[in-house]
């Protein structure tokens, strides 16, 4: 796996993470208990702060960056993902705040100052334009992104299984390398 540092920053991963021997993570970047980085994922932390939290996973091919900080954005855009959260393959987060128990679907896009608050489920190919605020407790779809409908119990359900799922499959990976 490829973790550098970057200035004075040196990533921080939890013992029990897992991060791909073919993803990449630098800088500024800390990464929780049972959280995983799948293959060729990239965590840029150089200009600004990411924060993963516990049992998330960022599946394949994922990028997430954030925005520095600047005169006309003295915090600039840091990314942080809460827990329980899976991130499909081909995201891009970018200085976006995730909550916990959210699914972002495979492809889809977040940028700067949006917020995805807690038990949201984001449809494949969405796009969250900068600083939308996604309310708790539906599927949003589209590009731009739109309300969908309310989530079911079963989807809400999900959320937590998805998490447990990709531990599994971490603790799996990690028993075969």
């Amino acid at each position: 796996m490829a973790i550098r540092p970057f200035n004075t920053h040196t990533p921080a991963i939890d013992p029990s993470a897992y991060v791909d021997e073919m993803a990449l993570v630098i800088g500024e970047v800390s990464i929780g208990v049972d959280s995983s980085i799948w293959p060729m994922c990239v965590v840029r932390g150089d200009v600004n702060s990411i924060h993963i939290g516990e049992a998330s996973n960022i599946q394949d091919g994922s990028v997430l960056h954030v925005s520095h900080r600047s005169e006309s954005n003295p915090e600039g855009f840091a990314l942080i993902i809460g827990n329980r959260v899976t991130v499909g393959h081909k995201v891009v987060l970018h200085g976006c705040r995730i909550g916990d128990d959210c699914l972002i679907g495979m492809g889809s896009v977040v940028m700067d100052g949006a917020i995805v608050e807690d038990r949201v489920m984001l449809g494949a190919g969405s796009l969250v334009p900068p600083g939308k605020t996604l309310e708790s407790g539906y599927l949003y779809l589209g590009s731009p992104v739109k309300r969908i409908r309310k989530l079911s119990q079963e989807e809400l359900d999900y959320f937590s299984y998805s998490a447990r799922h990709y531990v599994k499959l971490m603790q799996a990976h990690r028993n075969t390398v």
